[in-house]
């Protein structure tokens, strides 16, 4: 143990990984998602790929945990396990993708999807009829080959519901369960595949306290006749975050 701490305050950036995951927290605390979409750029300059995966799946398990009351409450729970399911089944592919990519790719990956999520969502796509189970398990799918190879599940889900007419508070709940059913499944398919190392697994929950707070801070803000402003500062984080972590700057 002494060993791992030793080489985990040797990182280099690991005063950017804390605020980050910080301003992660309180994103995703006042609006259900975005806290990968902020977080990923910012470790993957800093962390290889998998660590970063594992670093934020830890800190994300145990960050929600405040609001998961909340959540359960107001979601719509057979939806969320439909679009869950599909997660599941895709994971493991896209995890495979992501162990054969190289850390540069890795990172253009994750700026590239961060960079087109708030584009998208500023285009205003809306669907023409109701969120069906075909569209649930779609969905599902490909968040998780995308949660496998960038470790972005949310940005398909985030998605279909920004473009159909699921009440803001009922949206909100459905991304933040599912987006914690995801991080357990990934730490289960990663366990499985003896790649959960020490130094992530630990620097992971050392993590999990400024997410926490940040998820805090987040919920505090929360305001549901306040969302569209919620929305724009959550959606100009990310879009911040994708430029300033591309590794053309390096």
């Amino acid at each position: 143990m002494p060993e791992i701490m030793t080489d985990i305050l040797a990182l280099e950036g690991l005063g950017w990984l804390i605020a980050g995951v910080f301003l992660a927290g309180a994103v995703r605390g006042f609006s259900g998602f975005g806290a990968a979409l902020v977080y990923m750029p910012i470790a993957g300059q800093f962390l290889p790929p998998l660590w970063a995966l594992i670093t934020l799946v830890i800190m994300e398990v145990f960050g929600p945990i405040p609001n998961l009351p909340a959540a359960w409450r107001a979601a719509d729970r057979a939806q969320v396990a439909r679009i869950a399911v599909g997660g599941a089944v895709a994971l493991p592919i896209g995890l495979a993708v992501l162990l054969a990519v190289q850390p540069e790719v890795f990172r253009y990956m994750v700026s590239a999807l961060v960079l087109i999520m708030p584009i998208l969502m500023l285009c205003g796509l809306r669907l023409a009829g109701p969120i069906t189970p075909r569209l649930q398990y779609g969905t599902g799918v490909v968040s998780g080959l995308v949660g496998g190879i960038a470790g972005l599940p949310g940005p398909p889900v985030i998605l279909l519901y920004m473009a159909s007419s699921t009440a803001a508070a009922v949206m909100r709940a459905n991304i933040m369960l599912y987006l914690v059913v995801v991080d357990l499944t990934l730490i289960v398919v990663i366990s499985l595949t003896g790649r959960m190392e020490a130094v992530p697994l630990l620097l992971g929950l050392i993590l999990a306290l400024p997410n926490l707070l940040g998820n805090l801070a987040g919920a505090a803000m929360f305001r549901p006749e306040r969302q569209r402003l919620y929305r724009m500062f959550g959606l100009g984080v990310m879009m911040v975050v994708g430029l300033t972590s591309l590794p053309i700057w390096d």
